[in-house]
């Protein structure tokens, strides 16, 4: 797997000043002329109150004083933080905010973009990852809702039964593929990666959330688009 200094040295082919601080990593880019703010976490980060209030601090601050500067999420997460200390000062309501500061980016102008560089699980990659317009991940990177083994341990079914199962369901399979495949991330990242985020960045800020239609276009999630245009076309006035 990639680290993080790799990583953005292949995006931006060196021309960035990413950078490390109190478990956080921000900073800004430059590919074909134009600036990327960058924000995320490394070493699989847990992300508990404090760490979700960091990040969403630094989106903020793009938001105020860059207006309109796309910005990239690099996710490296474990999951939420699940300490006694985080649940009792809410980390769901921070997790939350994060999110929530995201979607204020979007409707501000900001063309957001998250790449799966090492780990993504759980609560942690739904706010840091899955609020972008688009999701890429590299190719050996690792994406799952759960671990099996713990999801035996919680449905109660061998894990002989699950595995499986994850052989033909993409929603419950972990790895890149079956998230692509369910139509979460929109491709995976292959070199030159810095061709990849150009690519990417001439996509328009705040397009339509086409992730169930990719699903069912891919068989990952064969009703769920269908069921959604079913309500969204009930829901027209008459």
């Amino acid at each position: 797997m990639l680290d993080w200094k790799t990583l953005c040295d292949r995006l931006f082919l060196g021309d960035h000043d990413v950078m490390l601080e109190d478990g956080v990593l921000h900073g800004s880019g430059n590919i074909g002329g134009r600036a990327v703010a960058v924000v995320g976490t490394t070493e699989h980060a847990a992300i508990g109150a404090q760490l979700a209030m960091k990040l969403a601090a630094r989106v903020l601050a793009v938001v105020r004083e860059h207006p309109g500067r796309p910005i990239l999420a690099l996710v490296d997460t474990q999951g939420q933080q699940l300490s006694r200390f985080d649940e009792l000062i809410g980390n769901n309501a921070c997790l939350a905010h994060l999110a929530k500061c995201f979607a204020v980016a979007r409707q501000r102008g900001h063309r957001l973009i998250s790449v799966v560089y090492s780990e993504a699980v759980s609560g942690g990659f739904l706010a840091l990852g899955m609020l972008a317009d688009e999701t890429y991940a590299v190719e050996d990177a690792q994406i799952r809702v759960m671990a099996l083994p713990a999801m035996s341990r919680v449905t109660k079914l061998p894990l002989e039964q699950l595995e499986e199962l994850c052989r033909t369901t993409s929603i419950l399979g972990p790895g890149v593929a079956n998230f692509v495949a369910l139509g979460c991330v929109e491709d995976i990242w292959q070199e030159p990666l810095d061709a990849c985020l150009a690519a990417a960045l001439e996509k328009p800020a705040g397009g339509a959330d086409r992730r169930a239609e990719l699903g069912a276009q891919r068989g990952g999630r064969i009703a769920a688009y269908d069921v959604t245009e079913r309500v969204r076309n009930c829901a027209q006035p008459a």
